[in-house]
Order: structure tokens, then C-alpha cells, then sequence
């Protein structure tokens, strides 16, 4: 009994070994795979309870991990949508045959990493056919709530490469110093005028036409004046008046006194039974909105008593600083992934775009994860509930775009337990060899 349970545990000794030779053989073999995780071997031995004055050997049998949750080394490329997750968390990703299916149904795998690129339909894949999920935009960039302990509201990303986007303008800034000598008695009050460009909701360049009247005093100085404001796209119709009065005194001399809105006529004409025109003036905020064809538009013209925005100072007329928000119809010339997961998309006139959010999945267990082809892992009972967070948020890391994670493996590492598997592995034979010259030896006490 005890000679053939010493031969029992050289060949499950011999089975072991050959079992990790087949796990180091793996990571060699995956030492240029980008996201592989190493396998591992354990050994655990087997004890058979056995009377006074014997001993049954019980051998040895082993348990195989794929270490999940080590990273490897993180290798920069020139693609954009080549991604990493840099810390604790995955990508979700699903199948290019649960899209060619077209049931709606997308399998949630998880990868660390992957070469992302557009195939023919715009949708983001790696060449083995693992396809990016994310959460789709609404059109002006935020992101809708969705389940994050559900993979519900995950889309697969695609990307129109001939795509055009437009931003129409939702607030523009005057700075413009009228000149001080045209409210004064002798000054001809001459009408000022100023056009600004902006966009539509379409990306169609308008105009916001804006006069300055000077009012003439009998005698002095008034310092104040009529802004009327009128949009080309309803017809240079009057969409803003207001009564604008500069501070003369030595400490404010040249800022904003007052801004009021005079009842006038729909031509902007005074009114003494008419209706204001455009929206009041927030001094705390220095601006007023009007309502053009496309919507309404803040103008900010500065703060009572501030430097900045309108002024009255010396005798020239001249736009300091118009700024404003907006932009044209343009081409979309790159997408990029930040650091929280965001895919934009940049175009030609200086939009940025966001399209998808790509969430991080994480779990609590990431070695109780089923492994699968091509580096994804798909959720087991061992590997707990999954919670989607926002990239660099709560325990997870952040997605690193132009790079790649490199393999896990440690090649000398592995080199040196080839050596030792080798040398366990003739171990084991030579027991089986001794064990079977003993059982010879006995067969022969008959002769």
C-alpha cells in the first residue's frame, strides 16, 4: 500500500508539473501580448490519514489563477483610440457578432486595453472584433443618467468620420469706449454704429446690429446715451433699447452709471405709451438678454462702476474687446478619449464635441472573472457584482488614450521557474522509476 501510493504521488507530481509547464509555457508565449494576464500555479498537497507505523503519500494537486489585477507597463503609440486603463478598472467592450446579429442584445466583456479603430461603419473595434461600449451624448454634450449596476444603457460607439457640427451663439461680450465729446452741447450727435457677427442654430452667420445715439444737452455735458440693437435675421427688426449713462465724477469718471430701458415703439422710436424692448440689466452680472430669430442672447456690457466692458472716455469711437461664443458648420478632423472616460470629437472652426462617455467597470473580485479570447473577461459568480463608475472617480483609475498596456508577464521570471518545473518534473520521474524497481524487486522475492 505504501509503495504504491508513493507511485500514485509521482504521477500526480508529474501531472502537476506538467500543469505549470503549461501555464509558464502560456505567458512566454503572450510575453508580447498586449493586456495578457499571467496564469499561476499553486500547489497544495493531499494527506491520507494512515495507521500507527505507515505513512501513505497523498500527493500533490494544484489550483490555476490568472493574476487579473496586476497590470502591466503602459506603452505609448500614435493612435488616439489606442486606450489603457491606468489603475483599478476595465472597459466594457461586447462582441462584433452580437452587432452583425442586430438583436440589441450586446454580451458585456471587460478588457484592460485595446487598439481601437473605425471599420467601415464608424464603429470603434480592435482587429480581433472587440467593440468599445459607452453612453451616447445628448446633442449638446451632456451625458443622460443611466443605471450604473446595469449594462443597459451601454451603446456601441460609432463615429460618422464625415459628420459636421455647429454651436450657435449664446452670449456675446461688447467692450467698446464711446467717445465723452459727443455728449456735449456742441457735438453734432452723430449716430455711432458697430456690427457683430453671430451663428444661428443652424451654423448660419447673422448679424447684431448696434447704434449709438448720443443725447445733446442744452448746455454741459449729458454722458449718456441710446444703444439700439437689431438682428439681420428677422429683418434688422429692433430686438434691444437701452438708455446707457456714464459716471463723470473723478474716482468713476468713464464707467457705467446707470443702464435703463425707455418705453418705445416696435422701430425703437420713443414711446411715451409703448413697451420695453430686450431684457433688464443685471448690474450684478454687467449683462441683459434679447431674443433674437434663433433664441435669446446674453450682451454683457460690463458692471456699474467697473472699467471694463463699455466706456465713455476721450473723443474716439472704438471696439475694445467683442468676444462671443459660437461657432460656424465645420468638418470633424480627430476624436480623442480623456482621462474620464469622454470621447470628443474635435472639428475644423474649434468645436469640441462630446460624443460618449466610456464608464469603468469595476468589481470586487477581478480574479473570480472568466477569461476569455483576446484579452476580455467576462462576470462569474466568484467575481461579484459589477458598478459603473466615471473614469478616475470612486476606487477606479482613469483611461490613458495613445497607449497600450503591455503584457504582465515577467519572461526571466518565468525562465527561472521553467528551470525549476524541469528539475521537480525529472524529480518526480525518478521517483516513479525508484518505485517500480522496488515492485521489480518484490515480484522477484518468488523466484
Amino acid at each position: 500500500m505504501t509503495i504504491s501510493s508513493s507511485l500514485n504521488a509521482g504521477v500526480a507530481g508529474l501531472a502537476a508539473n506538467a500543469s505549470r509547464l503549461a501555464t509558464i509555457s502560456d505567458n512566454i508565449a503572450n510575453s508580447s501580448t498586449n493586456g495578457y494576464k499571467r496564469a499561476m500555479t499553486d500547489f497544495h498537497s493531499l494527506v491520507i490519514n494512515s495507521g500507527s507505523g505507515t505513512y501513505s503519500a497523498g500527493g500533490v494537486r494544484i489550483t490555476t489563477t490568472r493574476l487579473i489585477d496586476q497590470s502591466g507597463a503602459l506603452a505609448t503609440t500614435n493612435n488616439a483610440t489606442d486606450l489603457a486603463v491606468r489603475g483599478r478598472g476595465f472597459l466594457p467592450v461586447t462582441t462584433e457578432s452580437s452587432l452583425i446579429s442586430a438583436t440589441g442584445d450586446y454580451p458585456l466583456n471587460l478588457t484592460t486595453t485595446g487598439s481601437f479603430r473605425t471599420d467601415e461603419n464608424g464603429v470603434l473595434k480592435t482587429s480581433s472584433g472587440q467593440v468599445l461600449l459607452g453612453w451616447p451624448a445628448n446633442p449638446d454634450g451632456s451625458i443622460p443618467t443611466f443605471p450604473r449596476d446595469t449594462d443597459a444603457g451601454l451603446q456601441p460607439i460609432q463615429i460618422q468620420a464625415n459628420q459636421f457640427a455647429a454651436e450657435p451663439t449664446t452670449a456675446i461680450s461688447l467692450g467698446v469706449n464711446l467717445p465723452a465729446t459727443e455728449t456735449e452741447s456742441t457735438a453734432t450727435g452723430q449716430q455711432l454704429d458697430l456690427s457683430v457677427e453671430y451663428f444661428d442654430n443652424l451654423g448660419t452667420s447673422q448679424n447684431l446690429s448696434v447704434s449709438y445715439v448720443p443725447t445733446i444737452p442744452a448746455s454741459g455735458s449729458s454722458n449718456e446715451w441710446t444703444m439700439t440693437m437689431r438682428d439681420s435675421a428677422l429683418g434688422n427688426a429692433v430686438v434691444g433699447v437701452y438708455t446707457i449713462t456714464f459716471d463723470a465724477t473723478r474716482s468713476s469718471g468713464g464707467t457705467l452709471a446707470s443702464v435703463t430701458q425707455p418705453l418705445v415703439d416696435a422701430a425703437g422710436q420713443p414711446d411715451p405709451l409703448g413697451t420695453t424692448l430686450g431684457g433688464a440689466y443685471d448690474p450684478l452680472t454687467g449683462s441683459f438678454p434679447i431674443t433674437v430669430a434663433g433664441g435669446p442672447i446674453d450682451i454683457t456690457i460690463g458692471e456699474i462702476g467697473v472699467g471694463s466692458g463699455m466706456t465713455q472716455l476721450s473723443d474716439s469711437f472704438a471696439p475694445t474687446q467683442i468676444t462671443k461664443d459660437g461657432f460656424p458648420v465645420g468638418n470633424m478632423t480627430s476624436i480623442e478619449v480623456d482621462g474620464n472616460g469622454f470621447l470628443r470629437a474635435n472639428f475644423d472652426t474649434g468645436i469640441t464635441r462630446t460624443l460618449y462617455q466610456i464608464p469603468m467597470v469595476d468589481l470586487s473580485n477581478p480574479n473570480g472573472l472568466l477569461a476569455l479570447d483576446n484579452q476580455t473577461y467576462a462576470t462569474s459568480n466568484t467575481s461579484g457584482s459589477f458598478f459603473l463608475w466615471d473614469a478616475g472617480d470612486g476606487p477606479t483609475g482613469d483611461v490613458v488614450g495613445f497607449a497600450l498596456e503591455e503584457s504582465a508577464t515577467d519572461v526571466a521570471g518565468e525562465l527561472t521557474q521553467l528551470i525549476q518545473t524541469q528539475r521537480a518534473y525529472s524529480s518526480n520521474a525518478k521517483v516513479i522509476q525508484t518505485v517500480d524497481e522496488m515492485l521489480q524487486e518484490t515480484t522477484n522475492i518468488k523466484r
